[in-house]
């Protein structure tokens, strides 16, 4: 019988590492063909050649121009190419690579891999999510899992010999998993008890790793030479790459030394620098400091009662190594370090422990000898969060801005979903068509729109003001799924978001019909849900949003980064750009001003539209005054002026009056990991003493 093995990908920013599941159920790394651990995430393109790794990593300095590193952060950014020899690569190809090796190696040692799960960042994009997929299938692999890296981490921890001691205990234990990769920095809480893994909430920032801080020494020493010689090493690309080079070893160096030295070569010239850690540590403390601000406010956001007890944080990623890094989380608040996890290795082992996780079949369980270790993955269950918030465009009508109205929170457990009650404009209206957006992964990183659903399925004969309820979701993969339900007659559409294509499933028999919607605040069959939990209050409006209380609600819909209309959106053919929601007042169904406010309420009553029925069993909710709104964000300089009000024409969504009076809008902070500045008088600390 022909084994499978379980096997998992760290496919890093900087280095990328494999490993399995052996016999005995344990993980175990695979060096590649050089017998190296960790294989440089490098490719060096030369003479119609791929070669990556080491060899690509050492020709780098040679031959700059034929060479790709750190292609994982530009991951997903359809724009990202780099050209050589006219050739253009993008970064999924990158990926694709670096793959092709860890899975040619690795086959030597136990054989064909057809399925494996590979790790991606926690705050990953659906678009990163899907390029990483992409790249495993072009890889050659057939069945390809996505897991999150420091859930990868928390299930090496659990499953491996550090915390198998905990296997038969019920009580619920914390931990913080710290992430410090190459390229990007992931934390996550994450609880466990026996047979389940779960995490709470995940945060991070995607432009924060080692490299970051090997550009903070490299800017310094460049300049430092600049002043010496007149001339930058680095305007030339064979210069700057051996700096970048020498940059990384004398990181590693200060590691396990206070001081190390490095060699920087530019124009015949040669200049030998000392480096002393504490340099190094004033140079790079606003990236100090970041990490731990987002630490520490995560660690502050979710003590859940339990603030007597330390918080056992769990460091991976290579970067996490600096003794910088473990000097902070040894100093931070409410937790103790621990040194458990093998920065390199961690993560590809947690996803070997997925793999084995997910594969139940004999072939898997061929491959296993040990009979414990089959029963206790085959109990182990995991549950993880969406990183970002998911939900669809609406449209301010006095200012021609669309802005993301948010039903699905993020940190929500997944499954998740959200509904919204939505009433049609015109008679006999056949389609819905709705544009699916995810947030940023900062407070100034616009969304991300997902593509456009149009369902096509609506009865026929359906009066204007129908109520269609519209139910987006995300399953245990985060694949998003979206549903239309007319509420009277219990017909229902559906579509979703493939992960392999990225592409929306629709029927396009009726592409050239206009579509419209109106919305409504009134969940229908039951509202919507969230996880298994109880289902909790609908989504509210981002003009009176009201934060819901419980952690697994579908959390508040929020308006946030609004774009002109004259933007691109995924819209289809004979689709107008403008079928997109529009927020309307509560009271009177009038549009808003561009404060958010209603000019026709002002000083008077507000009755309800005609047309406005309350549900069924549930006399009109008394009008009551509104709170004071937030104000809707302008439209940004250089931008089209806004269009002078006017009225919906049957490509448009409205907002109709909700039943209940929304509570006044909570504060919420900005989300950590935003950019800090540099602290000033670093240059003049730099005082570098040329040998």
């Amino acid at each position: 019988m022909t084994s499978t093995h379980a096997v998992g990908i760290d496919l890093g920013t900087t280095y990328s590492c494999i490993a399995y599941l052996n016999e005995q159920g344990e993980p175990v790394s695979i060096p590649n063909q050089e017998g190296e651990i960790s294989t440089p995430s490098v490719v060096l393109y030369e003479n119609g050649e791929e070669i990556v790794g080491t060899e690509a990593l050492r020709n780098a300095i040679m031959n700059p121009a034929h060479v790709v590193q750190n292609a994982k952060r530009w991951m997903g950014d359809k724009k990202k190419q780099w050209t050589i020899d006219g050739k253009a690569y993008a970064p999924v190809d990158i990926a694709t690579a670096v793959l092709k090796k860890l899975l040619a190696d690795a086959q030597r040692k136990i054989g064909p891999i057809e399925r494996a799960v590979i790790t991606v960042p926690a705050q990953f994009s659906e678009a990163q999510r899907l390029a990483t997929v992409e790249a495993g299938e072009r890889a050659g692999l057939q069945e390809v899992e996505i897991i999150n890296e420091p859930v990868a981490a928390a299930l090496c921890y659990v499953l491996g010999t550090e915390g198998s001691w905990f296997s038969e205990l019920t009580s619920e234990q914390r931990i913080l998993v710290y992430d410090l990769g190459g390229g990007t920095f992931d934390l996550s809480l994450v609880s466990y008890k026996k047979d389940q893994v779960r995490v709470i909430a995940s945060t991070g920032d995607l432009h924060l790793g080692g490299i970051d801080w090997n550009q903070c020494l490299l800017s310094a020493v460049a300049e430092q030479f600049t002043r010496e010689f007149h001339d930058d090493p680095r305007r030339d690309p064979e210069s700057l790459q051996h700096l970048a080079w020498e940059i990384e070893q004398c990181k590693r160096s200060l590691t396990v030394r206070p001081k190390a030295a490095l060699i920087v070569q530019h124009a015949a010239k040669r200049k030998t620098y000392q480096i002393e850690r504490d340099q190094f540590n004033q140079l790079t403390q606003h990236l100090v400091r970041r990490t731990r601000e987002i630490t520490q406010k995560l660690v502050d956001t979710h003590k859940a009662g339990a603030s007597h007890l330390d918080l056992t944080v769990l460091s991976c990623g290579g970067s996490s190594r600096m003794p910088m890094i473990e000097e902070m989380l040894q100093e931070l608040k409410g937790t103790t370090l621990s040194k458990a996890l093998s920065p390199d290795q961690s993560i590809a082992q947690g996803a070997a422990y997925y793999a084995g996780m997910l594969l139940t079949n004999r072939e898997f369980s061929h491959s296993i000898v040990d009979p414990h270790a089959v029963a206790r993955l085959s109990k182990m269950r995991q549950q993880s969060v969406n990183a970002r918030d998911l939900g669809i465009l609406i449209r301010d009508m006095k200012t021609d801005m669309r802005v993301p109205y948010y039903l699905i929170s993020a940190n929500t457990p997944l499954p998740a979903s959200a509904t919204k009650v939505f009433g049609t404009v015109v008679p006999n209206q056949k389609r819905v068509n709705l544009f699916i957006v995810e947030s940023g992964a900062g407070t100034d990183t616009p969304y991300a729109e997902l593509g456009n659903c149009t369902i096509n399925e609506l009865p026929p004969n359906l009066p204007a003001e129908s109520r269609i309820a519209v139910t987006i979701s995300y399953d245990e993969s985060a694949r998003v799924q979206v549903s239309a339900r007319d509420v009277t007659s219990g017909q229902e559409a559906r579509t979703e978001i493939q992960r392999g294509e990225n592409l929306l499933v629709r029927d396009v028999r009726e592409e050239e019909e206009a579509v419209s919607v109106k919305v409504l605040d009134e969940p229908a069959g039951g509202g919507s849900r969230s996880g298994k939990g109880p289902g909790p209050a609908p989504a509210r409006s981002p003009v009176a949003a009201k934060p819901q209380a419980s952690r697994a609600s579908a959390g508040p819909a929020r308006a946030s980064h609004p774009a002109p209309l004259s933007a691109k959106a995924p819209v289809s053919a004979g689709i107008s750009s403008a079928a997109v929601p529009i927020l309307l007042c509560e009271k009177c169904g009038g549009a808003l001003n561009v404060h958010g406010e209603c000019m026709a309420c002002r000083g008077r009553g507000a009755p309800r539209p005609v047309g406005a029925q309350p549900a069924a069993g549930k006399p009109p909710a008394p009008v009551r005054p509104q709170p004071a709104r937030p104000a809707i964000r302008p439209v940004p300089a250089g931008a089209a002026p806004a269009a002078p009000p006017r009225k919906p024409d049957s490509s448009e969504i409205m907002e109709l009056p909700r039943k209940k009076p929304a509570a006044a809008p909570k504060k919420v902070p900005p989300r950590p990991g935003s950019p800090q500045s540099m602290d000033p008088g670093e240059e003049e600390f730099w005082k570098l003493a040329g040998q």
